[in-house]
């Protein structure tokens, strides 16, 4: 995964594709998804559109837990972000306080009392 989070624009698009990813459009009210990282693990409740209820990894730490929030999407690690999605393997989640995790290690999504 060093290679997509040092590579160059194009090799970031092209490498896009290729990206296990949990996409916005995909979840509906109540779903949850469960972000392992590197250092941190991440519990996610879709409150409403684009809203989100999060506890876990840094909002833990600092008491804040659970923080309504929005999830601006992934990154590779720099500016480049990728909207569309909720997660991605060996991506970096954005929250909306500007909060980026480490990579991405597993993500498990929780639709309808089914782990997917």
């Amino acid at each position: 995964m060093k290679s997509i989070l040092t590579g160059s624009l194009n090799a970031m698009i092209k490498a896009s594709d290729s990206l296990k990813e949990i996409h916005k459009s995909d979840l509906s009210v109540g779903d949850w998804v469960f972000v392992k990282t590197c250092n941190s693990v991440y519990s996610i409740r879709v409150a409403s559109p684009g809203v989100y209820n999060v506890s876990g990894g840094w909002f833990d730490r600092r008491g804040l837990s659970p923080v309504r929030t929005t999830i601006p999407g992934c990154t590779w690690g720099g500016s480049v972000i990728k909207v569309d999605i909720v997660a991605a393997f060996g991506l970096m989640l954005e929250f909306g306080n500007r909060l980026i995790t480490s990579p991405i290690q597993e993500v498990f999504v929780l639709r309808n009392g089914r782990m997917n």
